[in-house]
């Protein structure tokens, strides 16, 4: 047995861990750079709190999934404000676009010396800024991952800058922060987090403590995600997403991805499609695909029995097949009215083209096996 684990060096989770905010950011310095995303209003009160704690900040505002133009130009804010520390505070995006700008802004040189698959790939020399992410939707477990995703519209792809240093200072999950969500968002973003709880646990990667934590989130996010979609005002739904989302960063910064963030980097690129709900669309025929193959391939396949574990958490039925999971997977995708892949402009036609472009994406690598073109193409067809 041997494996790595890391993580942000502090996580605090819970309902009110906000209010901390202030007590926690003295340790960094005087100036910070605030990302937010489309509504900085949103982010008055952790404005607020950072000025009575003798705080300077600085607002650079994300709208979107961050380009990386958003990053040079967030890396020049930076700058300008003499930032200390990035305070990221929003979702995946905007804790990606916060990441992104405090390693641009200790290494020298271009975003394409550093960018994966579009540019050079090569490491950071110089520590990051100190983050303190905040998310406010459940999904993507951003807080505690070391990478960011930024998206070149040039090369029609969305690719990430990676590196332990990146991996914020301290990650404040305060489940308060997501009741607001629209129902829509709360569906996409726990759609996310699912996916990155099904895929490190399959992974070729996986490793008994991201297995643990795996097993431990899957449970949450089967129980409540279709709660906090429906009743958004259930705490304990909340709550339990919350968690299950910063399950979902824990084991994927630790144990990889597989298909369906194989094909999600390269489509969101492609069509601007929102991240979570290309991989909800994408989940359930990445399953039966990867099941299938193992079946017909590695019929001993250790990702088997994990798949049949899957089915047990999934429904909650010690009698559950994985033929079952991937049924409950369907049928949840159904009733949170996930859109087909068609409906961002996917066609047949342009299968080839995402196909090569999904091959050489990093997440494809932890996947359970080596899924040929054409079982990559037919899946991603019956996405459709």
């Amino acid at each position: 047995m041997k494996f790595e684990f890391a993580t942000a060096q502090r996580i605090l989770f819970g309902e009110g861990t906000l209010a901390e905010i202030g007590a926690i950011s003295r340790g960094f310095g005087e100036r910070a750079l605030v990302v937010t995303g489309a509504n900085p209003q949103r982010a008055e009160r952790l404005l607020a709190l950072l000025a009575a704690a003798e705080l300077q900040p600085s607002l650079y505002s994300v709208a979107h999934e961050p380009t990386v133009e958003d990053a040079i130009a967030g890396v020049a804010a930076a700058k300008r404000a003499g930032a200390e520390v990035i305070v990221a505070f929003g979702g995946g995006s905007v804790i990606d676009a916060g990441k992104a700008i405090a390693a641009l802004a200790t290494n020298p040189g271009d975003v394409f010396d550093y960018l994966e698959v579009i540019g050079r790939a090569q490491p950071l020399t110089q520590p990051s800024l100190p983050v303190i992410a905040i998310p406010t939707t459940a999904g993507t477990g951003s807080e505690v991952t070391r990478n960011a995703v930024l998206a070149s519209p040039a090369h029609r792809v969305k690719v990430s800058v990676r590196s332990p240093s990146m991996l914020p200072r301290v990650a404040l999950v305060d489940p308060e922060l997501t009741y607001s969500l629209p129902a829509a968002v709360t569906a996409a973003t726990g759609m996310d987090a699912l996916t990155q709880l099904i895929e490190p646990f399959v992974s070729s990667r996986a490793n008994p403590l991201t297995d643990a934590i795996c097993r431990e989130g899957l449970q949450h996010a089967a129980r409540s995600l279709q709660r906090a979609v429906r009743q958004g005002s259930d705490v304990a739904a909340r709550r339990d997403m919350a968690f299950a989302s910063l399950c979902g960063g824990l084991a994927l910064a630790n144990a990889g991805l597989g298909a369906v963030h194989g094909f999600a980097g390269p489509f969101g690129g492609m069509y601007g499609a929102p991240h979570g709900a290309v991989c909800a669309a994408l989940l359930p025929e990445v399953v039966a695909a990867n099941v299938k193959a193992l079946r017909q391939r590695a019929p001993g396949s250790v990702a088997l029995t994990r798949y049949a574990e899957l089915a047990h958490l999934l429904t909650g039925s010690a009698e559950a097949t994985v033929d079952d999971a991937i049924a409950w997977l369907r049928a949840l995708v159904a009733g949170l009215e996930i859109p087909p892949l068609s409906h961002y402009g996917f066609s047949r036609t342009d299968a080839p083209a995402l196909v090569d472009k999904a091959r050489a994406a990093s997440s494809m690598k932890a996947n359970p096996i080596v899924l040929t073109d054409e079982e990559l193409t037919a899946l991603v067809l019956a996405a459709c």
